[in-house]
């Protein structure tokens, strides 16, 4: 407690009563007993007090200051604001022996007075008015800060830095065929969110003035192409599977994309729509596409992975490393030391010495038009102009039933009847979820996003049945003609080509011309055209 003092009032003359400090307080100021007596107009004698000051050690001292009777002295209190108008402390003083304290609603008006309109501590208050103490400083009044809010932002889920830079490896080494430079996306991705703004408060000083503050900027999501904004505006889907174009802040997605060559500059390639490369495909490089990959140039050694077409317009060099799979057809000026693998049918001017497998036909014609040495297969036959080669290359050409066929349409089956099995389960989840919103009924936010994502899976599911039994059909068709599957040459079949059909087998012992090879009575016969 802080040492205090309190006027005395007796019959004949006028004290002060000094009260020492005790357990730690601070000691008693005797200038802050004068400046008391002085606003009091009481008179006093300032050598007795200070006098007695010194005197005040443990026990209470009684300074005589007059022989009038002063006048009753209320509790009072006084403010001190702070500079900043944030805080307001107020010191009370002891009213005199004869005087009143103040309550609750006297110091509340007392403060409001004296300029302290707002922030009243009310835990401070009532702890003065449990335990009155002087001469001590209470901090009454605390301003409320502003605060700083937050603008409205977009917020990418995506790489938005997509300059070429290498990958490193675990073991510190760097792979210059990575370099993220695309943004693949699915159909039904969410790209960017809307991150609302956060509302700045504004702030109010122990006066009552209120703080302003800035007001927070809005943000908005903006798309191009095959964007969609959502329906509550917070976020932006993809509408196909493609990759993600960022112009500004503008959000597209292109299901195709055009490159003018693949190598160092852009690493390898791994998109989930069609690729149109206007160059060529540099060796020990790798281009995938979940659509058709176009190249205007050459295939030097790469690899090409497109689960549509793949058409290079000038051919491939496979260097003995290059290879295409494919799950439609393939198209290619000429095939050199290449492995081929087409989910449909193989066009080339030539092939030589390469491995090529084809669920439908191969058909190699044009100006030159031959076959020469490899492997060639293919399920529902092969045309070609030149077959074998007047050097012995060795030249294998086998058709018929493909095992790859049937393994390839039992694999298709067994994925439309789990997506089948999927939207069946799906469609009475969804179906009562859209009879509640059209009620107009609230789906909590957890719910209403576990929806939106059965939502998405559905339809997904529906898309792929529609895809694979269209694939179904066709590899049916290519099944039931390969029963008659047979090898067309329309020029010349060198001696040392074999030529197989099902499990038999002919190996062409001289050059013959104008033929054709079929199956017929457990043999494999060669007839004219």
């Amino acid at each position: 407690m802080n040492g205090y003092f309190q006027i005395i009032n007796e019959e004949m003359q006028t004290s002060v009563m000094l009260y020492p400090a005790k357990d730690g307080g601070l000691e008693l100021d005797i200038t802050e007993v004068t400046d008391y007596l002085t606003f009091r107009e009481i008179d006093y004698n300032l050598s007795s007090l200070y006098a007695a000051a010194k005197e005040l050690k443990k026990e209470p001292v009684k300074v005589f200051l007059n022989t009038k009777r002063g006048m009753p002295e209320e509790e009072m209190l006084k403010v001190r604001i702070a500079g900043d108008d944030m805080s307001a402390s107020v010191r009370f003083y002891a009213p005199s022996n004869d005087g009143a304290v103040m309550d609750r609603d006297e110091i509340l008006n007392d403060l409001k007075n004296r300029g302290v309109a707002f922030g009243i501590c009310e835990d401070v208050l009532e702890h003065f008015l449990s335990n009155r103490q002087y001469c001590k400083d209470y901090e009454m009044a605390l301003g409320q800060e502003r605060t700083r809010g937050e603008d409205a932002r977009v917020e990418f889920l995506f790489n938005t830095d997509t300059k070429a830079r290498p990958t490193l490896q675990a073991d510190g080494s760097v792979d210059f065929f990575h370099l993220n430079t695309i943004n693949n996306c699915n159909c039904g991705d969410v790209l960017a969110r809307l991150v609302p703004a956060v509302p700045s408060e504004p702030g109010r000083t122990v006066r009552g003035e209120v703080i302003p503050v800035r007001e927070t900027r809005k943000a908005q999501l903006r798309h191009g192409k095959n964007v969609e904004l959502s329906e509550d505006g917070s976020e932006l889907r993809a509408c196909v599977s493609g990759h993600i174009e960022l112009e500004g802040d503008r959000v597209s997605v292109s299901n195709v994309l055009t490159l003018k060559n693949v190598d160092s500059s852009t690493g390898n390639i791994n998109y989930s729509g069609s690729i149109q490369i206007s160059g060529s495909v540099c060796e020990n490089f790798t281009v995938h596409a979940g659509g058709n990959v176009v190249v205007q140039g050459v295939v030097e050694g790469a690899v090409i992975d497109a689960d549509g077409d793949v058409v290079i317009a000038r051919g491939m060099n496979g260097m003995g490393k290059g290879k295409i799979t494919a799950g439609g057809n393939v198209i290619a000026k000429f095939f050199e030391n290449a492995e081929v693998l087409a989910g449909g049918y193989v066009d080339s001017d030539s092939i030589l010495h390469s491995k090529v497998n084809a669920m439908d036909a191969v058909h190699v014609g044009g100006k030159r038009g031959f076959i020469t040495g490899g492997y060639i297969c293919a399920s529902n036959g092969v045309n070609v102009k030149n077959l074998g080669s007047n050097m012995g290359a060795d030249t294998v050409v086998e058709v018929g039933v493909n095992p790859a066929l049937k393994q390839r349409i039992q694999e298709l089956e067994n994925t439309v009847a789990e997506n089948n099995k999927l939207v069946r389960q799906l469609h009475p989840i969804l179906s009562s979820a859209s009879q509640k919103v059209k009620k107009g009924q609230q789906l909590p936010p957890d719910q209403l996003g576990y929806i939106k994502e059965l939502y998405i899976l559905y339809h997904t599911a529906k898309r792929e049945v529609k895809r694979d039994n269209r694939k179904l059909d066709e590899l049916q068709e290519i099944l039931e003609n390969s029963k008659h599957a047979a090898v067309a040459v329309s020029g010349d079949v060198y001696a040392g080509t074999r030529i197989v059909i099902g499990d038999l087998s002919l190996v062409v012992k001289g050059r013959v011309s104008h033929c054709r090879f079929v199956r017929e009575r457990g043999e494999v016969k060669m007839k004219g055209l």
